[in-house]
């Protein structure tokens, strides 16, 4: 009798709850759907208040977003790569400081905490070099790209004009069209916005934690960099 008593409980709670669900014949819009809407407007409405920086892809646009996601991204593989390279040793002479007199001003870093100055370490001149490398290549790219690259900025004179702004015109919104699996535009766009609110989280956390964002990301793989 207790298996049917329990099966006599449980329909009742169904019954019971089904009578506070609100009717299917009820129009109801998406939560996501409004959203979307919201950031629709805003991008029409910046794009009549300011269509000088709209016209190249400035402010709140796709074109905006998906070189912020590309950076993001790029930006992963950079903190990764500088967790695996000081993992395994192989900056030269990682913790020494840098020479005052040799470098000068450039190799200074403020403390706030002793309100002094000090000389960054040599792993910290080796990726602030590869750092800056990295963003003179984007600059030049940025000034001059290729007739095939897909350019930070549009311009109607590039031959990727055309489809950039098909492209854009495809996406936006809260969420992308997630039946779009495989390496597309949908993929991309998704990817950068989580590495985008993946750096958020890892910087808040190693504020929080007074760590480096390298020490957290190593703590983040269970220590598997170092």
């Amino acid at each position: 009798m207790a298996p049917l008593r329990t099966l006599a409980a449980l329909s009742l709670a169904a019954t019971s709850v089904s009578a506070f669900a609100p009717s299917t014949s009820a129009v109801s819009r998406p939560a996501t759907a409004v959203a979307s809407s919201v950031f629709d407007d805003a991008v029409k409405d910046w794009g009549e208040e300011y269509p000088q920086f709209a016209k190249w892809g400035w402010g709140p646009s796709v074109q905006a977003e998906i070189w912020n996601g590309r950076h993001a991204m790029f930006g992963w593989v950079v903190m990764c790569a500088c967790a695996y390279h000081q993992g395994h040793g192989d900056f030269p002479d990682a913790d020494k400081m840098l020479d005052f007199k040799q470098w000068g001003t450039l190799a200074t870093i403020a403390d706030g905490l002793e309100k002094g100055k000090d000389t960054i370490s040599n792993e910290r001149a080796i990726i602030l070099i590869a750092n800056v490398h990295a963003f003179f290549v984007g600059l030049a790219a940025t000034i001059a790209p290729l007739p095939f690259s897909d350019t930070l900025l549009l311009d109607p004179n590039h031959p990727m004009y055309e489809w950039q702004v098909e492209r854009n015109s495809k996406l936006g919104g809260i969420m992308p069209d997630m039946k779009q699996v495989g390496i597309n535009p949908h993929a991309e766009l998704m990817n950068g916005r989580m590495a985008m609110m993946g750096i958020i989280t890892c910087m808040s956390y190693s504020f929080l934690q007074g760590q480096s964002m390298v020490d957290t990301i190593n703590e983040w793989v269970g220590g598997a960099y170092f």
